[in-house]
């Protein structure tokens, strides 16, 4: 019995001794004087007992069902991950079964489950108000994690968003943050969707410079050049902006938390245990999570622009070279060797651009016209930037010089001192010195008196 039956049995058995009367009773208990005589009425034929609500032991048609209840205990308990509450929420009605998150956390307390993530104070910042069309700005940036499992190694996922929906553009998984998923990334988003306006990032080396070196070109040219990353950005006219804390960027910041909370998950309940079936794995993925988290634009006019026609020549590393008398340009160590022109022309002496395709391929452009193109290597590969590699095994000024010096560096020894033999003359406290400067000039040698 409750604490409302409680003091109901007390104000009736009271009532019945004669020491209130109904009416009092029923101003006690909040209820009318003929629902105070019903209750005394129920308890004379049934006791105490009659007392209680009639709806007590019964089943509830609220309740949930057992079958949709031991899928959610399945979900909580599942032997290969962990699922959060709204995680298992959306899975229940993908199956047809919908549940509530607040009902799954009820059944996971019940369980004696610690919540997967603890859920962290509320902390005060400015809001950045989203873009009004879709395609303004693309968020880019990587997250290193342990997508696999715990016992897989970690690897990274690098990714774009657009700001004004929330819609995940393109993902890509790579063994670290690096030039090649970089552009893997920027070539899915404009095939896919199209040229946005800004790539909204952080300062990592692949897109902006954060070393202090200045070439001959350079000063020559009166700006640093970015990285191949950046110029490749330059080419398709996107502007980049750099963020100065993760919190500017906090959309994708926290897309990663959700990622590393649901697409991990997934991936063990897929068991994927390969990128390549990550991969795979990914556009499904990607379709589901926009179908639930993106949000309509402000204006339903987006701001993409058309991909350009070639492509895979943009999204390249870019070197300068001057071709050498038989017609050869070296990168990374490999003879480019340029066929002979119209009428057998040289090309001795001439600046040439050298670029390397993202799939390995490289061609040597003289005046936005192909003159060399090299197939792609038989294997794998990696696009990367020589240039950076240059500038990080680039040795100091003192390093250099002691390299390039010929002749050893010989120490010399210092001298001896040795020691005065007799001491040094002090003039003493009366000396004229002492008293006032001498100045010669001021105290002219006196002239000697004429004779007679």
């Amino acid at each position: 019995m409750g604490i409302r039956e409680a003091r109901r049995l007390g104000l009736i058995e009271a009532a019945q001794r004669g020491e209130i009367t109904s009416r009092q009773g029923a101003e006690a208990l909040g209820i009318s004087t003929r629902q105070f005589k019903r209750l005394r009425q129920r308890f004379r034929v049934g006791g105490a007992g009659a007392l209680r609500h009639r709806g007590h032991g019964r089943r509830s048609p609220q309740r949930l069902p057992d079958e949709r209840r031991a899928r959610v205990v399945a979900w909580l308990t599942h032997p290969r991950t962990r699922l959060n509450d709204c995680h298992v929420s959306d899975l229940m009605a993908e199956e047809g079964q919908p549940v509530s998150p607040a009902t799954v956390r009820r059944i996971r307390r019940e369980l004696g489950l610690i919540p997967k993530q603890r859920r962290r104070p509320a902390q005060h910042r400015r809001r950045r108000e989203r873009e009004a069309q879709a395609g303004s700005m693309v968020l880019i940036d990587g997250s290193p994690f342990r997508w696999l499992g715990p016992e897989q190694s970690p690897l990274t996922l690098i990714g774009t968003v657009d700001d004004a929906t929330g819609a995940i553009l393109a993902l890509r998984l790579r063994p670290g943050e690096d030039l090649h998923g970089y552009t893997q990334v920027l070539q899915d988003t404009l095939l896919q969707h199209g040229v946005p306006r800004v790539f909204y990032g952080d300062h990592t080396a692949i897109a902006v410079r954060n070393d202090d070196h200045w070439s001959l070109d350079e000063q020559l040219a009166g700006r640093r050049f970015p990285p191949q990353f950046g110029r490749m950005l330059e080419e398709l006219g996107i502007r980049y902006l750099a963020a100065h804390s993760p919190e500017a960027k906090g959309r994708i910041e926290r897309l990663w938390r959700t990622l590393q909370d649901r697409l991990a998950a997934e991936l063990a309940l897929a068991a994927i245990v390969t990128r390549e079936q990550a991969e795979t794995f990914l556009p499904r993925f990607i379709e589901r999570h926009n179908r639930r988290f993106a949000r309509p634009a402000r204006q339903p006019r987006a701001a993409w622009l058309r991909a350009p026609r070639h492509l895979e020549r943009i999204l390249a590393c870019r070197y300068s070279r001057v071709v050498a008398p038989d017609n050869t340009v070296r990168l990374a160590g490999v003879l480019l060797q340029i066929p002979p022109g119209p009428h057998r022309r040289s090309y001795q002496r001439c600046r040439v651009e050298v670029r390397e395709l993202l799939d390995g391929r490289r061609l040597v452009l003289y005046q936005d016209r192909v003159l060399l193109e090299q197939p792609a290597p038989a294997g794998a590969f990696t696009l990367m930037s020589y240039d950076m590699q240059k500038r990080r095994n680039r040795p100091l000024r003192s390093q250099a010089y002691a390299v390039t010096r010929r002749e050893p560096v010989r120490l010399v020894a210092k001298p001896p001192s040795y020691s005065r033999s007799r001491p040094i003359h002090r003039p003493p406290p009366e000396h004229p010195w002492k008293r006032r400067p001498y100045k010669p000039r001021l105290h002219p040698a006196p002239v000697a008196a004429p004779p007679g």
